[in-house]
């Protein structure tokens, strides 16, 4: 099992989950109508979710209720998923899967399209990443593996002050630019395909002290 790799995608499988769970609660509450179109406002109206313009989201779903009864549903089975099972053979494609699903029935944009590249991250837990071990010398290997944890609390706390930390910091401190969204967002991701790289090459070196280990073990056997 790969840790770094299984804990960001894990983790951020949390707060993508939230994210659409969010979404959902905000489309029940709109009621048992149908959505003007397919892009909607999950909190239209709402003061809270004013910076972040309501929260948009799509639905192919023709009813509010419906659409939010799905992206709850849908939501907590991708979270669940991504803390219990992400680490199974096909649980990055069961992930990614889930997200497009996410998308569809009303969960917003962004937790289903970060839901989609940590799914596709994911996907790597199991494999032998041999590339990455022919390429990476093993000083730059040690030295990831020591800054990633670093690294990754960055990512995660830029992503919590985009949810929710933005509304919050709105509604309870005044603070109504929208322009520091895209500059959240990008460094956010930025931050978090750093972090998936950072995992990967620090999951190589956990490996490589892994195999080294069986090989002294075998030869003490010997």
């Amino acid at each position: 099992m790969r840790n770094a790799t299984r804990i960001i995608t894990s983790t951020m499988g949390v707060i993508m989950g939230l994210g659409g769970i969010e979404h959902g609660i905000g489309e029940i509450l709109q009621g048992n109508h149908m959505p003007p179109e397919i892009v909607i406002a999950s909190w239209p109206g709402s003061e809270f979710f004013q910076i972040v313009a309501g929260e948009p989201a799509m639905t192919i779903v023709p009813n509010f209720l419906a659409a939010g009864i799905l992206t709850v549903l849908f939501s907590l089975i991708f979270l669940f998923w991504a803390v219990l099972f992400i680490d199974r053979k096909q649980g990055g494609l069961v992930l990614v899967a889930l997200s497009i699903a996410m998308l569809l029935v009303g969960g917003g944009f962004g937790p289903p399209i970060i839901g989609i590249l940590i799914g596709a991250a994911a996907t790597r837990i199991n494999s032998p990443l041999i590339g990455w071990r022919a390429h990476l010398s093993t000083g730059f290997q040690n030295f990831i593996r020591a800054f990633w944890p670093y690294l990754f609390c960055a990512c995660v706390l830029d992503w919590l002050l985009l949810f929710p930390g933005l509304s919050i910091l709105s509604y309870y401190l005044g603070l109504n630019d929208p322009d520091i969204i895209p500059v959240l967002f990008f460094s956010a991701l930025g931050l978090l395909l750093l972090s998936i790289l950072a995992g990967y090459a620090s999951d190589v070196q956990g490996q490589g002290d892994a195999t080294r280990a069986h090989a002294m073990i075998h030869g003490l056997q010997s």
